[in-house]
């Protein structure tokens, strides 16, 4: 049975990823931050198959303990602090985890053993890296222009993880993944905002949304089908990066026309307000990525469109907020 250690196990993500290991015959072990994690009880409900270990990405110890445990043959570090405003707020935190975690995790596989005992090694890299797009699609070879600390944080941890590969041997990959939502995300995001809000209007909960810029445009996928990408990275005899996307853009305010009309409401106008307070300081206008080398290599290809993914999120939305208004 192989064996696989997650970190950021509480994460859309982590839970996805571990549903698709388990179903894969794995013996799956979660990292967890801290005794009392108000989130454990999330991961014990949605995947009780995994065993739960404790550990910190800032504490290159207690990975160690991690790894001796869980014993793994894959490591998959999606662990890190993912919400990009908050990077402003807390550029340092931010640096530590995001970008100094990966190297704490790289470096206590790299203790463990990790190339003489076959370890293998996936680092979540992002599509923020590219920040100031240089080209149109982004593919691996595209030049990173980062335009937030998180952005610069997964930067660091990209070039540390292709560092490793180079320098030590090890089976390390990456994978660029552009953004990916679901109706497990967090409602910070702005997917997710946008989808709780739609639900709880078409539900008279509320009668507004307040976002920043609308005009932004991402290439939006469905995390379920993403982590099928980051295992079958693992599953390649050498170690590569790869760019994991639709190849498909969309506005911000496409996402509203769609969910929007998913509850029968065509013009959205009069309950969207737009406040500075959201713009982003340095903003990412068009993300779009070329996913060619994953079709082609990993034989990888996304299943969910955006229209699906909208439809899905705004319908969790709507049982979750009927069910908080005892509905």
């Amino acid at each position: 049975m192989p064996r696989a250690l997650i970190t950021g196990i509480t994460g859309q993500d982590g839970l996805y990823l571990a549903e698709l290991l388990l179903g894969e015959g794995y013996e799956v072990f979660g990292l967890l931050r801290g005794q009392n994690n108000p989130k454990r009880p999330l991961v014990e409900t949605t995947v009780p198959g995994v065993r739960l270990l404790t550990g910190d990405l800032a504490d290159l110890s207690s990975l160690l303990r991690a790894l001796q445990e869980a014993q793994p043959d894959e490591v998959y570090n999606l662990g890190a602090i993912s919400f990009v405003a908050y990077s402003w707020e807390n550029a340092r935190v931010t640096s530590e985890i995001t970008g100094l975690g990966v190297l704490n995790m790289l470096e206590a596989v790299r203790l463990h053993g990790g190339r003489e005992r076959g370890v293998r090694f996936y680092q979540a890299s992002s599509s923020e890296m590219f920040g100031k797009v240089q080209e149109v699609p982004q593919r691996e070879s595209t030049l990173l222009w980062p335009r937030s600390p998180y952005g610069v944080a997964k930067v660091y941890g990209h070039h540390m993880t292709i560092n490793y590969r180079e320098s030590y041997g090890m089976h390390a990959s990456s994978g660029i993944l552009f953004n990916h939502e679901s109706p497990r995300r967090g409602p910070e995001f702005v997917t997710r905002k946008v989808s709780t809000a739609v639900a709880r209007v078409a539900l008279g909960l509320q009668d507004r949304l307040v976002l920043g810029n609308l005009d932004a445009q991402r290439d939006w996928g469905f995390a379920g089908d993403y982590v099928d990408a980051m295992w079958r990275m693992l599953q390649q005899d050498v170690a590569d990066d790869y760019v994991v996307a639709t190849g498909r853009t969309h506005s911000i305010r496409d996402l509203l026309d769609a969910a929007f009309a998913h509850v029968g409401i065509d013009d959205w106008s009069g309950l969207v307000h737009q406040d500075p307070a959201f713009m982003r300081p340095a903003e990412v206008d068009l993300l779009v990525g070329d996913a060619t080398k994953a079709r082609t290599v990993l034989g990888w290809e996304p299943r969910v469109g955006f229209d699906e993914l909208v439809a899905m999120m705004v319908e969790h939305d709507l049982a979750e907020q009927r069910a908080l208004a005892g509905r």
